[in-house]
């Protein structure tokens, strides 16, 4: 199969999340498996481009219609560490993707409003016909609008797409100068329920809402995650659409790229080790506590790692901090926070602990030392209020770092407490806890941290069960290969 991948980023060129590791790994598994496959990105001014090889301008004169006008834009082709990337460049005052970073700008929707729609214009102009457009994310939504209800009867009648949801709370919402910018038009069409109105706002076209409806086939990132879109307020006003939609939505939980994620052969981290080597996991502790200025004590090393935000229980994780240094653990927090709020209170937390010799926190996105971190610590916490997937806790597992993680979404899927799961003893791999308090994650802190000072080889042993664990991309691969196969012949 010819597949393209139109997403707003991809690890490590233009990556600010899971949702970048997962185009650059399914792309990767999609080609091992002998398909062809394209990735379309925006060409942002703060691409990283010393992982680009050959950049070179493939298109030159790509007129894009906007409004009552058009947008001239320049499209450049390069590999990203072996994956076939194009990147669309606007030539425009509104400059688009010149704002040096991916997310966050005010005008967002209408950015990727018209990435969407150079998108598909350029695989007109082109000659791109894929059999499967695989569109990531809200910034992608509207790409199957824009191909049903135009490029359909200008060339590309054949196309089939597949829609991944990474998040539900960011859903992508205008007004209807959307439609007139993208010549979609007809807002009387496009704001019927049944289509792109919001729930929650009747004037305001909902982007991720789109995705759902005109694409032929949706998925969510973990089993889990689509149970509780479904049958939760986690759907975020979305939970009737996929009502109406369910015969086309599913679950395929994510995988980790293990040529990335490896300590076998991460030049990230100072000493590779595996299930045999496994000592060399405590030389690569001891760098972590060199880098980040820590005591070097016989203590357990508790980390976090991600946004600091309320999706990802930041409570908890500054209550985790605290206990683990009132419980003999050291901790440390790796992760910018988006929220201007809880980044000044982190900001404050950093300078109150600055000289506490267990404690660090680098509050910041640094993919470099994060491979350190998993390498170094002993535990891991992921106490969200709701995880889609987490790529976290399996990336931890591949580390031999023992997750302790709540039990929602994709975490489900991928942790089996120790001491309660029902699987067998060799299937257990970390720590698990229910409620969103104080209670609930400092019954798994007690646990873990008890069996490793008191159990040393049980603790070795749960750290193993996590190593031999198989989260890589080649069961989600033939998932989402199945998917594919089910769209073009539906």
């Amino acid at each position: 199969m010819y597949i393209v991948m139109v997403a707003p980023e991809c690890a490590p060129v233009a990556h600010a999340g899971g949702l970048g590791d997962v185009v650059f790994g399914l792309s990767r598994e999609l080609e091992i498996r002998g398909h062809a496959v394209e990735i379309i990105l925006p060409k942002y001014d703060c691409l990283r481009y010393e992982h680009i090889w050959g950049l070179t301008l493939d298109y030159r004169d790509l007129w894009v219609p906007w409004f009552k006008g058009a947008i001239h834009c320049s499209v450049w082709f390069g590999h990203v560490h072996g994956r076939k990337c194009f990147f669309i460049e606007p030539h425009s005052q509104d400059r688009f993707f010149e704002r040096g970073t991916l997310y966050g700008a005010a005008d967002d929707t209408m950015r990727f409003a018209f990435f969407s729609k150079a998108t598909l214009e350029f695989m007109l102009k082109a000659n791109k016909r894929p059999d499967v457009i695989h569109c990531h994310g809200w910034p992608t939504g509207l790409v199957p609008v824009l191909l049903y209800e135009i490029y359909k009867f200008h060339g590309m009648p054949n196309q089939r797409v597949c829609y991944t949801i990474h998040d539900f709370k960011h859903q992508g919402l205008d007004g209807e100068r959307v439609l007139w910018a993208t010549n979609l038009g007809r807002p009387e069409y496009y704001f019927h329920h049944d289509r792109l109105r919001d729930t929650f706002n009747p004037r305001a076209l909902n982007f991720l809402k789109a995705g759902i409806v005109y694409s032929n086939f949706v998925t969510t990132v973990s089993r889990g995650y689509a149970w509780e879109a479904r049958h939760t307020e986690l759907a975020f006003g979305l939970g009737h659409t996929l009502y109406l939609h369910d015969g086309k939505f599913g679950g395929v939980r994510n995988g980790v790229d293990y040529d990335m994620w490896n300590p076998e052969i991460d030049p990230l981290i100072p000493h590779r080790y595996n299930i045999e080597s496994l000592e060399r996991k405590y030389w690569n502790k001891e760098a972590l506590r060199n880098r980040l200025w820590l005591r070097k004590d016989y203590k357990p090393l508790i980390a976090y790692v991600g946004r600091l935000d309320s999706q990802k229980g930041v409570h908890l994780v500054r209550h985790a901090l605290f206990y683990a240094l009132a419980n003999g653990a050291q901790f440390v927090v790796l992760g910018p926070s988006p929220d201007p709020s809880i980044n000044g209170e982190f900001w404050r937390l950093k300078r109150d602990m600055n000289d506490h010799p267990d404690c660090h926190l680098e509050l910041r996105f640094d993919a470099e030392l994060a491979h350190l971190v998993y390498a170094g610590a002993d535990m891991i916490v992921v106490p969200s209020n709701f995880e889609p997937c987490g790529l976290v806790q399996m990336v931890a597992l591949k580390y031999g770092t023992i997750p302790i993680v709540r039990a929602v979404g994709g975490l489900t899927e991928t942790v089996f407490d120790r001491d309660f799961s029902e699987r067998p003893p060799e299937q257990r791999n970390g720590y698990v806890f229910h409620q969103a308090d104080a209670a609930g994650i400092d019954s798994a802190l007690r646990r873990a941290i008890g069996l490793w000072y008191a159990y040393p080889q049980d603790f070795r042993g749960l750290m193993l069960n996590g190593m031999r664990c198989d989260y890589s991309w080649h069961h989600p691969g033939q998932d989402y290969v199945n998917v594919y196969e089910y769209i073009r012949h539906n």
